[in-house]
């Protein structure tokens, strides 16, 4: 198992160099990745006066403050942006860290606030169309190669997007869903992992192994051929050094890759860098 911090792109957050001081701590402490959000208002309600921040400055932060810990979106909403330019970000990235870039993906929301608010659908079939068509068209950047392609949402002619990325074929693409939604999840199997939420463990819950050992039988059987191959099932909430492996070890024993250290979003704390500091330098959790 694997070990990340996960951090919103707002609040402290919302800063570059506050960010760089969590990558660089989150280095020196042994943990292996951070993640951060990717939203431009969130809950405009919950984040009214609240500054924002752009992941990709915010990462691009991270990634120079650091050398070895793994960096990415959890998650972006591929339908919000274009995909010629999200490609371009992500290459970008990969190029600067030396390919450490994980891309995790989903829908986005909420859908109201994230995509109601600026006149774009708010209609979700809408959305994962597009989120399907444009995952699609990322790989395709990413690969160098030129592209033609003629879709519902996108069409692209005779274009290719140089450099391709660091990591070959891709950087891995890791999907986001809440379990047991299906869909999502069959999305996420024919991609490289899974960062499921569950409808009874929301974000900074613990869901419990049983959950989690469900999920990864349903994806294995989704990958059918492909079910040797590398596969990540992203879990995560708040772990307390001092028993975490009563806490993970099933997790782990269920399936579980990665642990993703996330505060609950009713704890104001999740957006301050005082208490998530303190957290990550006590260190990741230790299985034994």
């Amino acid at each position: 198992m694997q070990f990340s911090v996960n951090v919103p792109n707002f609040g402290d957050f919302a800063d570059a160099r506050v960010v760089a001081k969590v990558a660089a701590a989150a280095e020196e402490a042994g943990w292996d990745a951070l993640f951060v959000w990717d939203h431009v208002v969130h809950d405009k309600q919950r984040r009214q006066g609240q500054p924002f921040g752009d992941p990709w400055m915010l990462l691009t932060a991270a990634a120079l403050a650091t050398s070895r810990l793994k960096l990415g979106p959890l998650v972006t909403p591929v339908a919000r942006r274009r995909p010629e330019q999200l490609a371009r970000q992500v290459a970008t990235l990969d190029a600067l860290s030396a390919g450490r870039v994980i891309f995790g993906a989903g829908l986005g929301g909420p859908i109201e606030d994230e995509f109601g608010s600026f006149g774009d659908t708010t209609d979700p079939v809408v959305l994962a169309q597009r989120l399907d068509e444009g995952l699609e068209l990322l790989s395709r950047y990413w690969s160098g190669e030129t592209v033609d392609h003629d879709g519902t949402h996108y069409r692209v002619r005779q274009t290719a997007l140089l450099p391709a990325t660091v990591q070959r074929p891709r950087p891995p693409v890791w999907i986001a869903g809440y379990w047991p939604n299906r869909a999502p999840m069959r999305r996420a199997a024919r991609w490289d992992g899974a960062v499921p939420l569950f409808t009874s463990a929301r974000h900074g819950q613990t869901p419990t192994s049983d959950e989690v050992r469900e999920l990864v039988g349903y994806l294995a059987g989704q990958r059918g051929e492909r079910v040797g191959e590398p596969f990540d099932v992203v879990v995560g909430g708040v772990s307390d050094p001092s028993s975490a492996a009563d806490l993970l070890g099933p997790l782990e024993r269920a399936g579980a890759t990665w642990w993703d250290e996330r505060q609950m979003q009713t704890n104001p704390d999740h957006y301050r860098a005082e208490p998530v500091l303190r957290r990550i330098e006590a260190g990741p959790p230790a299985l034994s």
